[in-house]
């Protein structure tokens, strides 16, 4: 297996009165020819967003976005009639397709909001739009690898399912505890320390640290403190269908 470690203040960080957000490829103003995205996985934000703030309607298409809320409520609004809010440990998957607008804000007025916002190309352009979420549990998911999202053609019913052959994990992990995931040939891996310190094989990854994970393996995580993760598996390859 290829392991490059990211480290946390590898990532570029943009600060306003409403909003801290942590862009692991280029997004919006910030546009790096290296950091483009890692296969179909175009976007990983890491965004701490203030009470009673957000970000207005805004328009999507050709994405698969997924949202993971840590710490927080998070209220979604589109124009497909959709409305709702997101707890910890609600996944949301929206298709854009051909065409979605939609706002998203924190719904507290007291307590600040921490989420991931992941964006995989869809394998197919100009799908019809939809939405849906999900909750994933902390005993569900202790000490072991959890799918959270898997493709539209893997027969999972506890997950959502995305346009794209990805897949996401989530775990929660007592320190102490081991994890182990199998990257298939063609396969790669991105891996995100959401909270927490554990291992990589012999790396040493912290509270924001990122893995790109490459080559037929297995990798193997051990939790040195009790540790939170996603773990986003993906294909080398991969082609985009009008």
């Amino acid at each position: 297996m290829s392991t490059r470690i990211i480290r946390a203040n590898e990532h570029y960080e943009n600060k306003t009165d409403w909003l801290t957000t942590y862009h692991h490829f280029s997004f919006a103003d910030y546009q790096n020819p290296d950091k483009m995205n890692f296969g179909p996985l175009r976007v990983f934000n890491d965004d701490k967003i203030q009470p009673g703030t957000g970000f207005d309607f805004h328009h999507h298409r050709d994405m698969e976005i997924i949202t993971y809320v840590i710490e927080g409520e998070l209220e979604h609004k589109d124009n497909q009639g959709n409305q709702g809010v997101i707890y910890p440990g609600e996944v949301q998957r929206m298709t854009a397709g051909s065409g979605i607008m939609h706002a998203e804000s924190n719904h507290s007025k007291e307590k600040p909001l921490r989420l991931l916002q992941m964006w995989v190309f869809a394998n197919k352009k100009g799908l019809a739009p939809s939405w849906e979420q999900k909750k994933f549990t902390k005993e569900e998911r202790m000490n072991k690898l959890v799918p959270v999202v898997v493709s539209e053609n893997t027969s999972d019913s506890n997950a959502l399912h995305i346009h794209q052959d990805a897949a996401f994990y989530l775990a929660t992990l007592e320190s102490g505890s081991k994890v182990e995931h199998k990257l298939g040939s063609g396969r790669q891996s991105y891996l995100f320390v959401i909270d927490g310190k554990m291992t990589l094989g012999e790396n040493v990854m912290q509270t924001r640290d990122a893995a790109m994970i490459s080559k037929e393996g297995t990798m193997t995580i051990r939790a040195q403190a009790p540790t939170e993760l996603i773990l986003v598996d993906l294909p080398e390859k991969y082609a985009v269908n009008n």
